[in-house]
């Protein structure tokens, strides 16, 4: 970690190491983390285990068991594509193939740009009207390739 990251992860922990008689919060810790630096970085694995008193399996399993935390830079836009079975039906595994291809990324890969992420959900509620996207936290029905490039924002504008 940077520096930079370091004295901010010192900052965010701080609040969260737990008092006398406390016991350690390592979700809540993790989410802090992740709002402040964007992501959860394998590194600081260490750092939080210390802060909070636990053992370093501790923070990595809760770490891996959540999958909106994330240890890796994620896009300015997130695509989830829905691989609900209502979705299936309706062709969204030809859509999400279709979007790797144009975005030339995989599943939870981010384009080299920055711009964009390709995530899998596995439902949105909106089964009738599948296949299902989200993009950022907007729901679209009846997605196409074309409908969600029109979506996705030139150079983070």
């Amino acid at each position: 970690m940077a520096t930079s990251e370091t004295a901010l992860l010192d900052r965010v922990l701080e609040p969260h190491r737990p008092r006398p008689g406390e016991q350690a919060n390592i979700l809540r810790t993790l989410l802090a983390v992740q709002q402040a630096l964007g992501h959860v970085p394998p590194n600081a694995i260490g750092p939080v285990a210390d802060a909070l008193k636990v053992p370093e399996a501790h923070v990595a399993g809760v770490l891996s068991y959540y999958p909106d935390l994330h240890t890796a830079s994620r896009g300015r836009q997130i695509v989830r594509v829905c691989l609900g079975e209502a979705c299936i039906a309706n062709r969204s595994m030809h859509l999400l193939a279709d979007l790797q291809r144009v975005l030339g990324i995989g599943l939870g890969e981010t384009t080299k740009d920055g711009q964009t992420t390709l995530e899998r959900v596995y439902c949105l509620g909106n089964c009738g009207v599948g296949p299902t996207v989200m993009v950022d936290e907007t729901i679209y029905g009846r997605a196409s390739v074309s409908d969600v490039e029109k979506l996705l924002k030139p150079n983070g504008s």
